[in-house]
């Protein structure tokens, strides 16, 4: 109610201040007023009085009714009103002004109490801070701030012009202001009252006060640095709002500036004299003077909107620098977060106290909750929102500036500053998008960088995957267990920090109960916390994919660390192998000073380790003094305990974790402080309030209720203390408990592990010591035995050390000297291309200032044309007004234009002077680093030749050293035993050689730069060395051995030397440090492992740099094309405005100078006129003098007037003709000038075209170029598949070969026996053919063949035999075989079951391996495609972003050609311009001169009729009239010259005249306009008038209604307060009662206070004893970190071991791996073989398959031969050839008598009969034909053998010829005679003629068959001829050798064999018989 009431009646005595034009805001405020006291009325009605609050509720009612109705007719009214309104506050606006000083006055005032009040509060602080220090921190920054703001108020207010918001805002200032000082008067109250009771108070209460006044001085400097962003944001609006009033007075002074000058153009257009020209120069001159400050202005205007922009960042900055402030002050306000229980405490004992007086609270609640519920954030946003509309609004006042402008000039011109600054915002944002979408390209880049490179680092690990499968599957096995088991460890913290985040959520939720229980106010809180813990938990969540991003990442670099471990364990292998080839010697030293040196790195970690312990104890103590909180610092402890206890490389994401939640719970902690003073902000404001409401009440009681507040703040207070008192003692002594039982364990642990490693150092030192002491009596005997040896290795080892030293100094040099080299090259190529660039700049900046050269020279002539038009303007007479109105207008926007690219071009200038001078900076910079870098690089050149002097001189020492070395040797050796001479002398010359070696290389060092041929050559120097040095090894055992054999002599003189040698060994000791060759060798392999990644470094950064030469090559052609294809486009549009501006400018100029041409024409031909006329008019003259001298008659006839007459009439018509062709001229030259404007339109759109065109092309070609880009990815993809299908195709095929491989060896196996048919052929011998005897031999002679057949018969049995028992041995054999074949058919089974088996694996192992190709292979081509993405993907970019520079390089050169093709067309248009004015003067003097001839001739006319009348008044004889006549003649002539002047004078008038006239009309209608505007105004102000007035008539009657009721309400009022002092009365009484009980209680709490301050006494013993067991802590801590040491040793040790077992392992597994693969290897032997096998098997299978054929066909040949013999046989025993008897019957019986007894002869003996059976036969006549048919029948056919006669046959002569012919049958039926015997002899061979003949007397059927069945074969032996060729005894074909002649007549050998055929076996081929022994 007070504020409101002072608020009131400030508004009413602002209102009664300036009563003029103030009504609307006094109404509003009754109206306010009105609506507040019913509202009080409401709310003050009492409780008890029912009836007449219901009453006053509906009267109350009715006036609210009543009101709505009076208001909605306000409403109406208003709304009319603010029109008038707007005009009054202007009036106001000094009125106010004037307020504000004062108000301002007011302000200064204020400030000082409140600046008094701070200091009083300073000084209660300072003795509140005397009592307990550490209280007053914060007050100072309090009072700056509240000084600097109130100084820059105060400043803010002075400087510009005020307005109607100004004095809102400063009055609710005013307001706050008061506030300010109410609340600052509280505060020394309650300052006062804790001042006087801090002398009794103990030291709990002044923690609570610190407590207190941090939270006041956070609230004020919230408060305050929200006012101040309020006030900037008000001083911004100020300064907004006065510029553009001052922009908008502007333009309405430009406005009527122009309207003035735009009159006088006219006025001076109308009078346009001549002494009218002066004028109009100097009002051209202001007019061009007004431009140019119109530009000027409006440039100022785009700075100060830039200017604008500038400071809205400017408060950007300073609102994120303000959010900035308020994440610090919430860091501060999270360290209160426990002192909140002791406030809700405070906060309980109040809201008794605030019991009383709630219902005054509770508005004041609302608001101090309304004015923290709103964050800075939100005022924040709404400056940027009041900015936005004030931008708006200035936007719509010069709208509104535009549209009063009726000039259409100054209208363009603000359209244009409009259109500019939107274009301006609109590149702003264009530029902000591209810079985003930059920045996320550039982001996107780099991260597909990354990708990039961690994809070919992937690709190139999966190449080496791909051979390592095993190892990696191994190690990824372990990889993943360990995963496994971190993924369980990482699951249970995640478990334990959900425990612990739900803990919290329950102590939050539990405290927000207790919080809802007592203010309903905090569920708002509430609900945000619960949003913040979503928003945490959120958090978490991310912060778990961040922990599974980071355990990947572990697991790169645990592969990482696989990839180091191997190339260690490498290094370890050659390290090991060099320490081998060392001597034991140096093994041992090396091995004692390594442990030394460890001994001293961990001593150096350990004592780091123990600071970095100590500061952790600092900081520990700190926060045990500082912190109060138990829970924090145990569980801090307990952490820290376990992150010790756990492993070293876990250790920085438990604690990232750790850190993770502390935030987390520092946020909710946050949220409840937050809540915290929200709550004592309330109870503070409770306190105000009830301080207010006592003291307002009644100032008779204000002792009391001072007593009764002291008392009870008093109780309070000490109740409080007594409460935190004991709590905290009892908190601090279980501290003070826990920490000595904590430092107590830890000190026995620390002691104990202090022990552990005491002795552990004690032991080790022991062991050293005895380790040093046999290594010396070791080193005494070898020095005893080998001194000769350790002479020479000491001087190699130490020249070795020296050189080695001095190569790795020099390369040192050398690798500095690179860097420096490289770096000065760097720079130098930086240089070179800042001088490019600033070449470039230069080139520029010369064209720039070419172009603005020509642009100032343009800016010249365009001003010298324009004086020129001005002059023309003022010369001739103005017949185009709106024309050249136009004129000036284009001109005028064509001159802002210029002026515009003129600012642009200064702008361009500036930047590019800005950009030289900071390049010439870079380059003096450049040039200060080149000098200092060329200084370094004589410092290292005079460096470095120090060195090689140095070197020089210490190789030449080395040198004499070495001479005299070997000298000694050569000494020793020649005193040896001539038994050395065996032994090589190569010491001296390896020696020399690897000195010279080391030399030459060091040399080659210095020369050349140190790369890795020189560390490989360093490297096998040392292999060398080694070598050597074993050598030497030898040589000094051998020479041991000699040196035993020596006599003694020798021995002593040896000794001698060797005593001298001992000392220049240790002169030498003495020069050169103690370093080991180990020491060397591990430094020269970490030189060659730095080198190598150097080298891979270098190699990487190669290949990258080849890459983006490739990129760049590809980017740079298709910058190429697209440059092509653009300049191909702009040389086509600038043929194309060639052309057109050639053909404009022809078309102009042609027809120009036609017109010129033809006007000088005709004003020639009319001056050729005119001086004919004069010449004719001279003539006359003198024709009429002489007439008129003389009395002759003149010769002048009629004729001559007539030809004048004519030649006037001509003159008119040309006249005429040529005023038409004037104007035809003009319209000529107008349509010109619109085509020309058309034709630029055209233009521009043409290069709007064009410019789309070029788009649409580069869009296309990028488009095109991806599709084609798609399309080769596609291809690729498709031969990849093709040929991924190949292998496929081909592992498939290989699979079904080995299947069919081994299916075909399991049939294959059984064993093929071959059948035993060369046996039989063997068996099957030949017989012999019966040779028949002739019948006529005697018997004896068939005895003997008897016997020789029984012979061969025996011979025959024995073989036959003997075949037999060949036939069961053979069956014996094959039955033998078969059981081989058996059992290793059995074997082969076996094997082959085995082999399956093994190729069942194998093909498991080969389908798993296939499978995981497979997966790689996808994995491949998925990470290919990627990476192909990517890199496409990244190419588009660069195409992309290099496309858009070159757009807009391209832009900006047609922008620049397009600007100078605009100036072109603009000079050509001003010259136009100019040609045209100037073809507008000819016009104007020729037709000046027109009528000047005009005039002329009118004279001659007017002569030539004078002459007339002369001529006939002379005709008529008066000569002196003539004379008369022509006096008056002239004199007429004159007058008539005088009156064309003064008619042309007038004329001019009447034209001057005209135009005044129509400016008059022109402002008689504005005028008129004028008028009935303020007729329409003065109409509505008197509506207005009278519509104000009945207003305030019913305002009046309302106001005397609302005084009456205000009486009423003043006298209920005052029986109130009778009532209440009455009560006050008796509470007073009621009071001093109290006050007697609080006396007595006072006495009671003083008796507890002196209690207290004996527990205080008691307990600051306790706090020395506690001080002293803290000192005993601080040595128990020292003993903890001994133990720290302790066991951070212990679990190096561990670690050590660790590492060891992984070592192990991966040597196992490397084992593994070995056996693995020479499993592999012998698998694919193993398949190599079986592969072979089957190619065999399937080449035995043909084989087998040909031969199966080939046995089938010859089994088909002999059964068919079989059966074609069973045939023959069965036909041939049983038949006689009828050819035969034939020829012998014919031949018998031919011959004639006496001669048949030969021919029965030569029958016989053809027959074989003897010559005594002839006889005998001849002999006996009887029975002849008996015997002949005997022996016809007896003896057979030739073709079967005859059988001999038995002894029983011989008596069958005497038988019938049917019995014979039974016998004959019989025998013929059983033949025993065996087939022939065929001799070696008798054959032939196949080529032989007796071959061919029977080849040939085979007949065709027979040949036949036997041809397809021996087609097989052709190449056998002549025993397999066919079976079927049956030969016939005659020749068929007859071409024999013999004729046609009979078989028998020629030998048998010759032309039969004659042999049965003997068939043979198939199988007995050559091939079957190779295979056979293959299968054997």
């Amino acid at each position: 109610m007070s504020s409101w009431l002072g608020g009131l009646g400030s508004g009413l005595g602002q209102s009664l201040g300036q009563v003029g034009g103030s009504l609307a805001s006094l109404t509003g405020q009754i109206s306010n007023f009105t609506k507040d006291m019913l509202m009080e009325g409401t709310e003050d009605g009492p409780a008890d009085l029912l009836n007449s609050g219901r009453e006053e509720n509906e009267a109350t009612h009715s006036v609210l009714r009543s009101e709505n109705e009076r208001l909605k007719k306000l409403y109406t009214d208003l709304e009319e009103k603010h029109e008038a309104s707007e005009l009054q506050i202007k009036q106001q606006s000094s009125s106010y002004r004037s307020q504000l000083q004062q108000k301002e006055e007011e302000i200064n005032h204020l400030k000082a109490r409140q600046i008094a009040l701070q200091d009083e509060l300073l000084r209660l602080q300072s003795t509140a801070q005397s009592v307990h220090p550490g209280s007053g921190r914060v007050p100072a920054a309090t009072a700056s701030p509240s000084l600097s703001y109130g100084i820059s108020h105060v400043s803010a207010f002075h400087e510009d012009d005020m307005d109607f918001g100004d004095v809102i805002s400063s009055q609710q200032e005013i307001n706050r202001l008061s506030n300010e000082v109410s609340r600052l008067k509280s505060e020394l109250g309650h300052w006062r009252h804790i001042a006087e009771v801090q002398g009794t108070q103990s030291s709990d209460q002044t923690e609570i006060c610190k407590l207190q006044n941090i939270i006041k001085e956070l609230k004020q400097n919230r408060s305050q640095e929200i006012d101040d962003h309020q006030h900037e944001m008000s001083v911004l609006q100020n300064t907004h709002q006065q510029k553009l009033t001052e922009i908008s007075r502007r333009h309405r002074e430009e406005l009527s500036d122009y309207e003035e000058r735009i009159e006088e153009l006219e006025n001076l257009l109308q009078q346009g004299g001549s002494g009218v020209t002066v004028t109009d120069h100097s009002k051209m001159y202001d007019m061009q003077n007004t431009i140019q400050i119109l530009q000027t202005e409006k440039v100022e205007s785009t700075k100060k909107i830039e200017e604008l922009e500038d400071k809205i960042k400017e408060i950007y900055k300073r609102l994120s620098s303000a959010e900035h402030e308020r994440e610090v002050w919430k860091r501060e306000q999270e360290q209160l977060e426990e002192e909140k229980r002791q406030l809700t405490e405070q906060c309980e004992r109040l809201k008794l106290e605030c019991s009383t007086s709630q219902p005054f609270a509770r508005g004041q609640r609302d608001v101090v909750t309304e004015e923290e519920r709103t964050p800075p954030q939100s005022s924040s946003v709404a400056e940027v929102l009041r900015l936005q509309q004030a931008l708006t609004d200035a936007e719509n006042e010069i709208m509104r500036l535009s549209s009063l402008n009726q000039d259409n000039s100054l209208a363009e011109d603000n359209q244009k500053l409009q259109m500019c600054v939107q274009i301006l915002e609109k590149e702003k944002s264009l530029l902000s998008q591209e810079k985003e979408e930059l920045q996320l390209s550039l982001s996107k880049l780099s991260s597909e960088c990354e990708v990039i490179t961690s994809i070919a680092t992937r690709d190139v690990d999966l190449l080496s995957q791909v051979r390592d499968l095993k190892l990696n599957l191994e190690e990824k096995e372990q990889e993943l267990n360990q995963s496994i088991h971190e993924n369980e460890v990482l699951t249970a913290e995640l478990e334990e920090l959900d425990r612990q985040n739900q803990e919290a959520t329950k102590h939050v939720i539990l405290i927000k109960d207790q919080l809802s229980k007592q203010q309903s106010e905090g569920d708002s809180v509430i609900k945000k916390l619960k949003e913040e813990l979503d928003d945490g938990k959120q958090r978490i969540h991310q912060l778990e994919d961040d922990k599974m991003n980071i355990i990947k990442e572990l697991d790169t670099q645990k592969e990482k660390l696989i990839h180091s471990e191997r190339a260690l364990s490498d290094l370890q292998l050659t390290k090991q192998k060099l320490e081998d080839k060392v001597e034991d010697l140096v093994d041992q030293l090396s091995k004692s000073e390594k442990n030394n040196f460890n001994l001293q790195k961990e001593n150096c970690e350990l004592r780091e380790h123990i600071r970095q312990n100590e500061e952790e104890l600092s900081t520990v103590r700190s926060e045990l003094t500082r912190s109060q909180s138990q829970d924090s610092n145990s569980n801090w402890k307990d952490d820290f305990l376990k992150e010790r206890e756990t492993e070293v490389r876990n250790l920085k994401q438990n604690l990232s974790e750790v850190e993770q939640l502390n935030e987390h719970l520092k946020q909710v902690a946050f949220d409840l402080r937050t809540e915290n003073e929200k709550l004592v902000v309330a109870c503070e404001d409770v306190r105000n309030q009830l301080e207010e409401s006592v003291t307002g009440n009644s100032q008779v009681s204000l002792e009391r209720t001072a007593m009764l507040e002291t008392l009870k703040h008093e109780k309070a207070q000490l109740e409080a203390e007594l409460c935190g008192a004991e709590k905290r003692l009892l908190e601090e002594a279980k501290k003070y408990k826990q920490t000595i039982e904590e430092l107590s364990s830890t000190r026995s642990l620390t002691t104990s592990a202090l022990q552990l490693e005491h002795e552990h150092l004690v032991q080790v030192s022991q062991e050293k010591d005895s380790e040093i002491a046999e290594l010396k009596k070791s080193i005494e005997q070898m020095d005893t035995d080998h001194q000769q040896t350790k002479e020479s290795l000491l001087s190699s080892l130490e020249e070795q050390r020296q050189l080695t030293q001095l190569i790795n100094e020099k390369e040192i040099c050398i690798v500095k000297l690179k860097e420096r080299s490289s770096q000065l090259q760097g720079e130098l190529d930086k240089c070179a291309q800042t001088l490019r660039e600033n070449e470039t700049l230069r080139q520029t900046i010369e064209e720039k200032d070419r172009s603005l050269g020509a642009m100032k020279e343009e800016n010249n002539h365009l001003q010298e044309e324009l004086e020129r038009i001005r002059e023309q303007q003022s010369r001739t007479v103005p017949m185009p007004e709106p024309r050249a109105l136009d004129s000036i207008t284009e001109l005028e926007s064509e001159l802002s234009r210029l002026h515009i690219i003129k600012d642009h071009l200064e702008e361009e200038i500036k930047h590019h002077q800005k950009m030289i001078e900071d390049q010439n900076q870079n380059k003096l910079q450049l040039l200060q680093s080149l000098q200092e870098q060329k200084k370094e690089m004589d410092e290292f050149r005079y460096q470095h030749e120090q060195m090689n002097i140095t070197h020089t001189q210490l190789f030449l020492e080395k040198d004499e050293e070495i001479k005299n070395l070997q000298k000694t040797i050569e000494q020793i050796k020649a005193q040896l035993h001539e038994e050395r001479r065996d032994i090589p002398t190569e010491n001296s010359d390896i020696f020399q050689e690897t000195k010279v070696q080391s030399l030459t290389i060091e040399n080659e060092s210095e020369k050349h730069d140190l790369s890795k041929a020189e560390t490989e050559r360093l490297v096998k120097g040392i292999k060398e060395r080694e070598l050597e040095i074993k050598l030497l090894n030898e040589k000094n055992i051998s020479l041991t051995k000699q040196i035993d054999q020596l006599s003694k002599d020798e021995v002593g003189k040896l000794t001698q030397i060797i005593q001298q040698k001992d000392l220049e060994i240790q002169a030498l000791h003495a020069r050169i440090s103690s370093v080991s060759c180990s020491q060397d060798v591990v430094y020269l392999q970490q030189q060659l492992h730095a080198y190598a990644m150097e080298r891979e470094k270098v190699m990487v950064v190669l290949n990258e740099k080849t890459r983006e030469n490739s990129q760049l090559k590809t980017e740079y052609h298709k910058m190429i094309d697209i440059i092509s294809a653009k300049e191909a486009a702009l040389i086509k549009l600038q043929d194309e405005n060639k052309k057109m501006s050639t053909r404009f400018e022809s078309s102009g100029q042609d027809m120009f100078k036609e017109t010129i041409q033809n006007l000088s024409r005709i004003i020639r031909e009319k001056d050729i006129e005119i001086d004919a006329l004069s010449q004719k008019c001279q003539t006359l003259l003198t024709v009429l003098q002489t007439s008129g001298t003389g009395s002759e008659v003149g010769g002048v006839n009629s004729n001559q007037f007539e030809e004048l007459l004519q030649e006037r009439d001509k003159l008119k018509q040309q006249v005429k003709k040529m005023e038409e062709w004037k104007q035809q001229v003009m319209t000529t030259v107008q349509n010109m000038q619109h085509e020309s404007a058309q034709l630029q339109e055209e233009l521009h759109q043409l290069q709007a075209q064009v410019l789309v065109d070029s788009d649409n092309n580069s869009k296309l070609q990028v488009g095109y170029t991806g599709l084609i880009q798609s399309y080769e990815r596609n291809e690729t993809k498709l031969k990849n598949f093709g040929q991924e299908l190949a292998q496929v195709q081909h592992s498939i095929g290989q699979l079904c070969n080995t299947k069919d491989l081994l299916l075909g060896k399991l049939d294959i196996m059984s064993p093929q026996l071959s059948p035993g048919s060369s046996l039989t052929a063997q068996s099957a011998e030949p017989l012999k053919a019966g040779q028949s005897a002739g019948p006529c031999e005697p018997s004896q002679l068939l005895q003997q063949e008897v016997d020789d057949l029984r012979r061969s018969l025996q011979e025959k049995d024995a073989t036959i035999r003997t075949l037999q028992e060949n036939n069961h041995r053979l069956s014996e054999s094959v039955a033998a075989s078969s059981e081989v074949g058996r059992r290793e058919h059995e074997q082969t089974d076996s094997e082959i079951k085995q082999l399956k088996e093994k190729q069942e694996i194998l093909q498991n192992l080969l389908k798993e391996k296939d499978l995981l190709i497979k997966a790689k292979s996808d994995q491949l081509h998925s990470s290919n495609e990627n990476f192909t993405n990517k890199v496409n993907e990244n190419e588009l970019l660069r195409q992309a972003v290099t496309n858009l520079k070159e757009r807009i390089l391209i832009l900006e050169m047609d922008i620049s050609k397009l600007k100078g093709e605009n100036e072109k067309i603009v000079e050509t248009s001003r010259g136009k311009e100019t040609e045209y004015q100037a073809l507008q003067e000819t016009n104007m003097k020729f037709s000046m001169m027109l009528r000047e001839k005009e005039f002329e001739c009118h004279s001659m006319r007017e002569k030539a009729l004078a002459f007339e009348q002369l001529l006939k008044e002379k005709e008529q004889g008066k000569a002196g009239e003539l004379n008369q006549l022509l006096n008056a003649v002239k004199s007429m002539q004159e007058k008539t010259v005088t009156f064309q002047q003064e008619r042309d004078q007038v004329m001019l008038a009447l034209k001057q005249k005209q135009m005044e006239n129509t400016t008059l009309q022109n402002e008689v209608q504005h005028l008129r306009d004028k008028e009935s505007r303020l007729n329409q105004e003065l109409q509505r102000l008197r509506d207005h008038l009278l519509e104000s007035e009945d207003s305030h008539t019913r305002e009046a009657l309302a106001a005397e209604d609302r005084e009456a009721k205000l009486r009423k309400k003043v006298t209920v009022l005052e029986e109130k307060l009778v009532s209440s002092s009455n009560a006050m009365e008796n509470a007073s009484h009621q009071a001093s009662v109290q006050v007697e009980s609080l006396q007595e209680q006072l006495n009671v709490i003083s008796k507890q206070r002196d209690e207290t301050a004996l527990q205080l006494s008691v307990s600051q013993e306790q706090v020395k004893q506690y001080a002293l067991s803290l000192a005993n802590l601080q040595m128990v801590l020292e003993h903890f970190q001994q133990e720290e040491k302790a066991m951070y040793s212990a679990e190096l040790k561990k670690q050590n071991q660790l590492l060891a077992e992984w070592k192990k392992k991966a040597e196992t597994l490397e084992g593994k791996v070995l056996s693995l693969q020479e499993r592999l290897d012998e698998a694919n032997a193993a398949l190599d073989s079986a592969s072979r096998l089957t190619e065999q098997l399937d080449l035995k299978e043909e084989q087998i398959e040909e031969l199966k054929k080939q046995n089938e066909l010859h089994q088909e040949m002999l059964d068919d031969a079989q059966k074609k013999l069973m045939n023959l046989v069965s036909s041939t025993e049983g038949k006689v050839d009828k050819v035969l008897m034939r020829n012998l019957f014919i031949g018998h019986f031919h011959t004639p008598k006496n001669q048949r007894h030969e021919v029965l002869r030569l029958m016989g003996s053809i027959l074989g009969v003897k010559r005594e059976e002839m006889e005998q036969l001849f002999a006996e006549d009887q029975g002849g034909v008996t015997r002949w048919m005997s022996g016809w029948l007896g003896g057979g056919s030739k073709s079967v053998p005859s059988t001999p006669l038995r002894p029983s046959q011989q008596s069958v002569f005497n038988s019938s010829f049917s019995e014979l012919f039974v016998k004959f049958l019989e025998t013929e039926s059983h033949p025993s005679v065996p087939p022939p015997k065929l001799s070696v002899h008798d054959l032939k061979p196949l080529d032989s003629p007796g071959r061919r003949k029977v080849d040939a007397s085979i007949p065709g059927s027979s040949k036949g068959v036997a041809e397809p069945r021996a087609g097989r074969r052709t190449d056998l032996s002549p025993f397999l001829a066919p079976r079927s060729a049956a030969v016939p005894l005659i020749n068929p074909a007859g071409h024999g050798p013999g004729g046609p002649g009979h078989l028998l007549l020629k030998p048998i050998s010759d032309v039969l064999p004659t042999f049965t055929p003997l068939p043979v076996s198939p199988d007995n081929s050559a091939g079957v018989v190779l295979k056979d022994l293959l299968k054997q």
